[in-house]
């Protein structure tokens, strides 16, 4: 039994699923559950049986990181597509870039093209965003750590996804 299993999905009834991954939020998340994600395990652990339209990765951008270009570009060659924004550092020495905006509108342009959307997010900030796509009859699947997860995210799915009990089976090695 896989875990998708295990969570009472039915793919049968969907097939065509886009995946939006907040990457700075799985990042988080991962670190938190000290694992090291396979970004090819999970995309076929989202996705089941079912068939993958598209998956994005949004994610904020230093361009002097080497390491971090050469990430992205392993993602780009294998199946994601890839949404960024160069870090802005704040006053206090943090850096961040807000990719709220563009998660936002791409699930509503893409909603029209997908039985399931997948959001790997636990920002409440696109409670609202989900709650419309969600009443153009779009399927919505939340993916993320339940700590770092707002309520909001969750109250507007259809299913949630503790990213802890999907550990095992998209993690590198």
């Amino acid at each position: 039994m896989s875990p998708m299993d295990q969570v009472g999905l039915k793919p049968e009834n969907h097939h065509r699923v886009v995946i939006l991954v907040d990457g700075s939020n799985l990042f988080y998340a991962a670190s938190y559950l000290n694992l090291e994600i396979d970004y090819i395990k999970l995309l076929h652990c989202l996705t089941h049986d079912r068939r993958l339209m598209r998956a994005y990765f949004y994610t904020g951008v230093d361009p002097s990181n080497e390491k971090q270009q050469g990430f992205l570009h392993w993602m780009r060659r294998h199946g994601y597509r890839v949404v960024a924004k160069e870090l802005i550092q704040f006053p206090d020495g943090s850096k961040k870039a807000n990719l709220e905006v563009e998660m936002a509108i791409d699930m509503m342009m893409l909603a029209q093209h997908c039985d399931t959307l997948i959001l790997v997010s636990g920002d409440g900030d696109l409670a609202y965003a989900v709650n419309k796509v969600a009443y153009q009859g779009t399927r919505i699947e939340i993916v993320s750590l339940r700590s770092m997860t707002n309520d909001s995210l969750i109250d507007v799915a259809d299913q949630y996804i503790d990213l802890e009990s999907l550990k095992f089976s998209i993690q590198r090695g």
